[in-house]
């Protein structure tokens, strides 16, 4: 009953014990391995959550890489485009300034004090002017337009 053991000699009921122990334990192990990859669902979740780690660090980084590159830009081309409208805006100020001055000079002064009083007149009222314009705009229209069937 006794069975020679690693070493060659007759192995003792406590060798065999221990053994028997060993391979129970090993079979557990794969038995449990094989269970685990028989469980679909439990191994789809697993992935899905991995999948779903691997996404958010992905997105983290094209984020930071996103406000790189945008910071980039803004470094590259905002001065100089910031610097041109501010140099186009005051090329308008001065030519509209130029142009007022000029017109000014040139308006007889009735009809300088004249408009002064519409403009303060009308100051507020914007709306209005432009919907009567409009209204008016609309009625020449319609007093000018090709008829068509009417001779």
């Amino acid at each position: 009953m006794n069975q020679p053991s690693r070493n060659g000699r007759a192995a003792s009921s406590e060798e065999l014990r221990e053994h028997v122990e060993d391979v129970r334990g090993d079979l557990g192990r794969t038995v449990q391995a094989l269970a685990a990859k028989t469980d679909v669902k439990a191994r789809a979740r697993q992935k899905a959550a991995e999948v779903k780690h691997q996404a958010a660090e992905k997105a983290g980084q094209l984020r930071t890489k996103a406000a790189d590159v945008t910071h980039t830009v803004e470094d590259r081309v905002a001065h100089p485009v910031k610097d041109k409208a501010g140099q186009v805006s005051r090329q308008a100020r001065a030519k509209t300034a130029r142009a007022g001055r000029l017109l000014g000079d040139r308006t007889p002064e009735p009809v300088r004090r004249t408009a002064v009083q519409g403009a303060r007149a009308l100051r507020g009222r914007g709306v209005v002017v432009l919907t009567a314009a409009a209204g008016g705009a609309v009625l020449v229209w319609l007093a000018y337009r090709p008829r068509s069937g009417r001779r």
